[in-house]
C-alpha cells in the first residue's frame, strides 16, 4: 500500500464517521454525543496543563480539527499494509469503535456520551467501523488505480 493511498483512505475514513455523526445526532435521540466527549476530554487536558479552555464553539472547532487529525491517522495506520486491507480497517474500526463505548469511564470521562443506552452503543460502534470500511474502500479504488 502507497503512503498516500493509505493517507487519502485514512482521511475518508475520518470525514465519514464526523459526517455521519454531525447526521445522527441531528435525528436520532438516543445518538452519541461523540462531540461532547471530546470536548469534556480537551477541557479537561487544558486545565490539568493550567491552561485556559476555550469558549464552546472554539472548543467544539478545537475538538473538531482534533478528531479528524487523530481519526485520520489512525485509519491511515489501519490501511497501510500491503496486504488484508480490508480486515486490518474493518478490525481497527471495530476496536475503534468499541474503545469508544468501554473507555470513557475508565478515563473519568461521561460514559453516558457513547454509552447510555444499547442503541447508543450500537451507533457509536458503528460509526467507527464505517470509518474502517470507507477507509479500506477508499484505499483499495486508489491502489487499483495505479
Amino acid at each position: 500500500m502507497k503512503l498516500l493511498s493509505a493517507m487519502v483512505g485514512g482521511l475518508a475514513g475520518a470525514v465519514a464517521v464526523t459526517l455521519i455523526h454531525e447526521v445522527v445526532k441531528r435525528v436520532e435521540s438516543e445518538a452519541p454525543r461523540m462531540d461532547l466527549l471530546g470536548m469534556e476530554t480537551l477541557s479537561k487536558v487544558l486545565r490539568h496543563a493550567d491552561q485556559p479552555v476555550p469558549g464552546r464553539d472554539d472548543l467544539f472547532k478545537a475538538t473538531l480539527a482534533g478528531d479528524l487529525i487523530s481519526n485520520a491517522a489512525y485509519y491511515s495506520f489501519a490501511v497501510a499494509s500491503n496486504r488484508k486491507i480490508w480486515t486490518g480497517g474493518t478490525l481497527l474500526g471495530l476496536a475503534a469503535g468499541i474503545g469508544a463505548v468501554v473507555l470513557p469511564k475508565y478515563l473519568g470521562l461521561n460514559p453516558a456520551y457513547s454509552n447510555k443506552t444499547a442503541k447508543t452503543q450500537i451507533i457509536t460502534t458503528s460509526l467507527y467501523l464505517a470509518g474502517g470500511i470507507i477507509a479500506s474502500a477508499v484505499a483499495k479504488k486508489l491502489e487499483k488505480k495505479r
